[in-house]
């Protein structure tokens, strides 16, 4: 969220900035007590047109414009500063329908949170209307070797050389056919899910240094299923796994909607405003 509206009164010290993590509607947030922010700050709502702006206090001279740019070069600042942020989302999240802010959103001040609160309330009512009574579920799907069937090696002429080069032509083939029956797999789970959600996305598979997965990653998708339907749902996950052996199939979740929000940019986003 960006805002140009100048720096209004009451606000905190002005070498403080306002990280957005979330908006919900107007409702209890006790829940938030106790509940750190970045850097351990509390969390604190910002309320405008019936919205809530749940916001942590941040120094300017860590998370101002500039000193972001730097930190977010640094993975180990970044890896903290997005675990901080996911508590605090997921703690909304479980509490009823967020919009979860992304990462690195920092306004200079409470005037301009509650501005932009006022200028985007329609865009936020309908995405908060969108994800009521919902949650995002991912289901990654893992290649199983072997899982293709292998054509026997049939002896041929030549001696041990040849024989060396056929095999290693059968394991090329059979490595290509387990790729392309894996890519197939995936596609048919995530169209099978996809009807049975409100909404579905396929993210590019991650790498499996993040994964943490010892083979490679075929599908990594994100659903927003209704929880009424969440059974039949995760009994239509099991009955993939069975129809399709080439993929280990993982669900996971809930999680907040961070799939299914306005359309974000690879990287952070920082809110360039107007020093005051």
């Amino acid at each position: 969220m960006s805002s140009t509206v100048d720096c209004g009164a009451g606000d905190l010290v002005a070498d403080t900035g306002r990280w957005l993590h979330g908006v919900v509607r107007e409702a209890d947030l006790g829940l938030l007590t106790g509940l750190p922010g970045m850097d351990g700050e509390p969390v604190r709502p910002v309320r405008a047109g019936g919205l809530v702006a749940v916001v942590s206090s941040v120094p300017l001279t860590e998370y101002g414009e500039e000193a972001l740019r730097r930190n977010l070069e640094d993975l180990a600042w970044l890896e903290r500063a997005a675990r901080a942020h996911h508590r605090v989302v997921d703690a909304l999240a479980r509490a009823g329908a967020v919009v979860p802010a992304r990462l690195a959103t920092v306004h200079h001040d409470d005037g301009r949170v509650a501005a932009s609160l006022t200028d985007r309330r329609a865009e936020l009512v309908t995405l908060l209307d969108r994800l009521s009574g919902r949650g995002e579920w991912g289901v990654k799907g893992y290649v199983v070797p072997g899982a293709t069937p292998q054509a026997e090696e049939t002896a041929g002429p030549g001696g041990a050389g040849a024989a060396y080069l056929r095999r290693r032509r059968a394991q090329l083939t059979a490595r290509e056919d387990g790729q392309r029956a894996a890519a197939s797999a995936a596609a048919a789970v995530h169209d099978a899910l996809s009807r049975h959600a409100v909404a579905a996305r396929r993210h590019p598979p991650q790498d499996r240094r993040l994964s943490g997965a010892p083979t490679a990653m075929a599908l990594n998708g994100a659903y927003l299923v209704d929880t009424a339907t969440l059974s039949a749902f995760a009994g239509l996950v099991d009955s993939l796994r069975a129809r399709h052996p080439e993929l280990r199939l993982e669900l996971t979740g809930p999680w907040p909607p961070y799939s299914f929000v306005a359309e974000r940019p690879a990287e952070p986003a920082l809110v360039r405003e107007p020093a005051c």
